[in-house]
């Protein structure tokens, strides 16, 4: 295995540490409001600017804003349980990245959905907001592809470390006379 395994891991580490904090506390705001995270005017951007897309009414937009809400709190919830899987990796194993990926598909579609209305809208803080997280999400995806290799690198130079030791009795014999 590379001595590069060690960053990688810590920085796929810091990224859903990450997106837990971030898309956790987003998504948990969103789902404990009594207006659905709505009353926040940054934060509720790109709820808005989808509506205005599709032409939404108040109650699609309450779903959509729940819809978002929900999402992240799920994302969230992913990226800690690969966030619990990394830390037993550590002492048990190898750490599983299958459904850490697919956490990182869903942030890539809900941060794509979010940019096309802030484009539409000319919302040039939300559009860097948006390649932020596409950003990370590419990062991570890159990490994971690296630490797959080496683990599949690694795997295959196991076999061909191990020495295969014969052992002749007249090696060593205690009573010998």
């Amino acid at each position: 295995m590379r001595k590069s395994s060690g960053a990688v891991a810590i920085m796929i580490s810091a990224i859903a540490a990450y997106f837990v904090l971030v898309w956790g506390f987003d998504g948990l705001r969103v789902v404990t409001s009594s207006t659905y995270g709505l009353e926040d005017v940054w934060r509720s951007q790109v709820v808005f600017g989808i509506g205005s897309m599709f032409g939404l009414d108040p109650d699609a937009l309450v779903r959509l804003a729940v819809f978002f809400g929900v999402m992240k709190l799920t994302v969230a919830g992913v990226c800690a349980v690969h966030l619990i899987d990394r830390a037993r990796s550590a002492f048990f194993g190898k750490a599983d990245t299958e459904i850490f990926q697919a956490g990182l598909i869903v942030v890539a579609i809900l941060s794509l959905a979010g940019a096309i209305p802030a484009l539409w809208t000319h919302n040039v803080e939300l559009v860097r907001e948006q390649t932020v997280q596409l950003l990370l999400v590419g990062l991570a995806t890159a990490l994971c592809v690296v630490e797959r290799t080496d683990l599949v690198t690694a795997a295959a130079e196991e076999p061909a470390k191990r020495k295969i030791v014969v052992w002749h009795p007249e090696w060593y014999t205690p009573w010998r006379r």
